[in-house]
């Protein structure tokens, strides 16, 4: 026992963070700081409650992405929650573009995100708490690896089911992650890349952090209930509708994806990315389909269109 407390940090002793960091700056309390200087306190509602909303972008060769449609779903995730930040559409926009500059990455992941916050007093009512607000610039990243975007996603489908949105609307982005972590380890446990879990009446719902969509007979469809309306999803909708391809949200059941002629997944993190084998079994060929490739790369050209993104203010 002595030995024990005797190895107790002294009060005074200073935390050292064993954690490594990715390269980046973040934005909170007024300042801009290194990602590993970016803290919030353990009384956070949004790290003791998962209180917390947010939004990502990416920046692809030093242009943001459909930042406006971004920073739109995130201030309904604010009202839909009753936070508040002191900063408008416009402010968030010049803080993500100062985040990106600072780092100096040409492509990254931005996030910006308010948490409940905490009372002076750790008050359990949530009208006591001061939300936060906080966003960073780091590296971009995907899903999917550069083996995997070429060859296709292998994909276990999870018997986890999805919250319902009688419980969490899924169209305010959350930190509610369990039951897709859960879900990958499923995954991972069947020799699978990543997951897809189903909704209440066990049809397919959506990803850890991402939106699936199948072809069959040159019709697109995705789920319609119960995912986050992503915005990679949206722009593929708005691809489809400038192509005259057919493209709906409607119920797809497993059934439906395991005889789908193409899969793929939407993410920003990551954009539009094949799947090629559900549990184990090849989707129609086992190749990623004309369909998947021909959006995917639409997709990417549209990140030099001024319609459709915004150049980052380096300095």
């Amino acid at each position: 026992m002595d030995r024990q407390v005797s190895a107790l940090p002294t009060l005074g002793s200073r935390h050292v963070d064993p954690h490594n960091y990715p390269s980046g700056v973040a934005y909170l309390d007024g300042q801009y700081v290194p990602v590993s200087e970016a803290k919030i306190s353990v009384l956070d509602y949004g790290f003791l409650h998962s209180d917390a909303t947010y939004d990502t972008v990416h920046v692809w060769n030093g242009r943001f992405f459909r930042l406006d449609l971004h920073i739109e779903r995130f201030f309904g995730g604010l009202e839909r929650l009753r936070m508040s930040i002191p900063y408008d559409r416009e402010a968030v926009a010049e803080i993500l573009h100062n985040c990106v500059a600072l780092s100096g990455h040409r492509s990254a992941y931005v996030e910006m995100l308010c948490t409940r916050g905490a009372s002076p007093t750790f008050s359990r009512d949530p009208r006591d708490a001061v939300n936060r607000f906080m966003a960073f610039a780091i590296p971009f990243g995907s899903v999917a690896n550069a083996e995997q975007l070429e060859r296709g996603l292998h994909v276990a489908i999870s018997n986890r089911v999805r919250i319902p949105p009688a419980s969490i609307d899924p169209a305010i982005k959350n930190y509610h992650w369990l039951d897709l972590v859960r879900g990958l380890y499923d995954a991972y446990d069947n020799n699978a890349e990543t997951a897809l879990l189903l909704d209440f009446d066990g049809n397919v719902a959506e990803g850890p952090g991402f939106n699936v969509l199948t072809v069959k007979d040159g019709r697109l469809t995705t789920p319609a209930t119960g995912v986050l309306p992503g915005i990679t999803r949206r722009t593929v909708f708005d691809l489809c509708a400038e192509l005259g391809i057919e493209a709906a949200a409607t119920t797809v059941s497993v059934e439906a994806l395991r005889g789908a002629d193409e899969v793929f997944i939407t993410s920003t993190a990551g954009g539009i990315m094949p799947v090629t084998r559900i549990d184990g079994a090849p989707i129609a060929d086992g190749k990623v389909g004309p369909m998947t490739r021909r959006l995917k790369d639409l997709y990417w050209q549209r990140h030099e269109d001024p319609a459709w993104s915004s150049p980052v203010r380096y300095p």
